[in-house]
């Protein structure tokens, strides 16, 4: 279960990677669109769009559908839930480190500066 999900994380950020890729998605973001349509303003080959696309299908970022002779493609953002997942966890593990740093600097700050100790009365003057 573990490795399938991992395995599923790398191919989402493996995909995400490129900047082709990214593009594609961004273009699907306005509705369905054919193979034929994403590859037209971009500075490859068919085939070259083809293989991108793949690679977004393998990582469950896009979905495939054949009408006759054309192939449709449309985003798939389920595909994109246990990236986000993943990311959230990092970020409340992160935060929580830094929180804790945070407050281990202010009570050495406090120890070393004895004005700045709760109670305490600061005398300027």
């Amino acid at each position: 279960m573990f490795n399938k999900v991992v395995e599923h994380i790398d191919r989402t950020f493996a995909a995400l990677a490129h900047p082709t890729r990214r593009a594609l998605l961004i273009a699907l973001r306005s509705g369905d669109a054919r193979i034929t349509d994403l590859a037209e303003p971009l500075p490859m080959t068919f085939a070259g769009v083809a293989r991108h696309v793949a690679v977004l299908e393998s990582a469950g970022l896009v979905r495939r559908e054949v009408r006759g002779r054309e192939h449709w493609l449309a985003m798939q953002p389920s595909g994109l839930l246990e990236a986000e997942h993943w990311i959230a966890e990092q970020h409340a593990f992160w935060l929580k480190r830094a929180d804790a740093l945070a407050a281990q600097l202010a009570r050495r700050t406090a120890q070393r500066d004895p004005s700045t100790r709760p109670g305490r009365v600061s005398r300027s003057g």
